[in-house]
């Protein structure tokens, strides 16, 4: 066999590097703290597992605002397209839905790690479960070994450091990577919460608990009335704010002003002008012109929203809708196309899909994953100070470092 290669962390990018370097005669130890692998691919995607996103490579540099540019070495050796290859190649079949996302036919994420499972089988790499690592072993400015956390040494050529980051913790990723890095001189940039729910401060938000929006736009606007971002689709509302797929894509767009002093602004019937929505509102007040305005807006909205936007319509609930005036309805028309809330905050790290922050990328070779101040040292995946939008970005970042360092040890 020839030199000896041990990859800390079985996740995506773990596997990828694992496998890749097995397949070119190394000696392959997989090191992996918990009793299975890919804890986390389990739970990507919702339990679907959104593998990768079918755009080209410009595309996907596009939807990777922490630091994307570091990695077309790694995307032009392993892109998207070589990986669904790969994974068709095992027989794990994929589908395209909205918005180029890629996911398996079958819609479960363990088909996806059983695939992984095979190529690892395939190329003859030996995993040991429970087997935190401790420590990086380095002398004279290169890798030696591995010590784990029961003080068992494993000495090798090299180690490629796959741990993940610092959200979802259940899975695994509680930071150890970066601690061993930091130990043999690796800058981390600040660690930070990213495709994370969002904090506001109005206390009705409670009352509006569990109640999912589908088919709205929102808009974030800055302290200086400039638009940051803005999305349409899916949304949450949560005891303390909200989440959902675009709440999550905004909170990235939103990180470097640290979560505050952020306006979210709602249109609830995105589909329809001002003047459209007062027409469709008039020809319900008509209808229900003998009701009461509390009960005169089931046709309009979603239950649970209806006694919030009455109380900030200003209107008496009581009142008879054949009695509101026209200032009071076009008021309820710019509530319903401007429902506004007030960003303070953001879930904490371990909430976060995707940790922001890691392992400087100025100290990696963006050609080999190599360090680039102890020889033999290679990183892999969401430890490197790298982050992308959802839609599969995330995960093409993982298996495109992994399969780069596999390749390079």
């Amino acid at each position: 066999m020839g030199k000896k290669v041990v990859v800390v962390g079985g996740g995506p990018a773990g596997i990828l590097a694992a496998g890749k370097a097995a397949e070119r005669g190394k000696d392959v130890i997989l090191l992996e703290k918990n009793d299975r692998l890919g804890k986390k691919i389990l739970i990507s995607g919702k339990g679907r597992c959104n593998i990768t996103n079918n755009t080209d490579i410009e595309g996907l540099i596009e939807n990777i605002p922490g630091n994307g540019n570091f990695l077309y070495s790694a995307f032009y050796t392993f892109s998207n397209t070589d990986l669904l290859e790969f994974l068709h190649r095992y027989g794990l079949e994929t589908k395209v839905e909205r918005g180029g996302r890629v996911f398996p036919v079958s819609d479960r994420a363990k088909d996806v790690v059983d695939t992984l499972m095979k190529y690892l089988k395939d190329t003859g790499v030996k995993i040991l479960y429970n087997s935190p690592v401790s420590d990086i072993i380095a002398e004279n400015g290169a890798v030696s070994g591995v010590m784990l956390k029961d003080r068992q040494k494993i000495n090798c050529d090299s180690v490629i450091l796959a741990t993940g980051g610092a959200s979802y913790k259940g899975t695994g990723s509680t930071g150890d990577g970066y601690k061993m890095a930091k130990k043999l001189g690796h800058n981390i940039v600040t660690l930070r919460p990213s495709l994370v729910p969002l904090v506001v401060s109005e206390k009705w938000v409670g009352e509006l608990q569990g109640l999912s929006l589908k088919n709205v736009s929102i808009t974030l606007i800055n302290e200086k009335g400039k638009k940051v971002y803005s999305d349409f689709g899916e949304m949450l509302f949560t005891h303390y704010g909200v989440s959902g797929p675009i709440i999550l894509s905004a909170s990235r767009h939103i990180l470097d002003y640290d979560f505050k002093g952020i306006t979210l602004i709602i249109d609830l019937k995105p589909a329809l002008t001002e003047e459209k929505l007062d027409e469709r509102i008039q020809r319900d007040f008509e209808k229900f012109s003998r009701k009461q305005f509390k009960n005169a807006l089931d046709e309009l909205l979603p239950k649970k929203l209806i006694p919030v936007v009455i109380r900030l319509s200003e209107i008496p609930p009581d009142k008879f809708v054949n009695q509101i005036t026209k200032e009071e309805r076009r008021n309820l028309v710019r509530i319903l196309k401007k429902f506004t809330l007030t960003i303070n905050g953001s879930r904490p790290i371990d909430e976060a899909i995707v940790t922001a922050g890691g392992v400087s990328t100025d100290e990696i070779n963006p050609s080999t994953m190599e360090s680039k101040l102890i020889k033999g040292l290679y990183f892999a995946g969401e430890i490197i100070d790298v982050d992308a939008y959802t839609g599969g970005f995330n995960l093409t970042i993982a298996f495109s470092t992994g399969y780069l360092a596999g390749s390079s040890c």
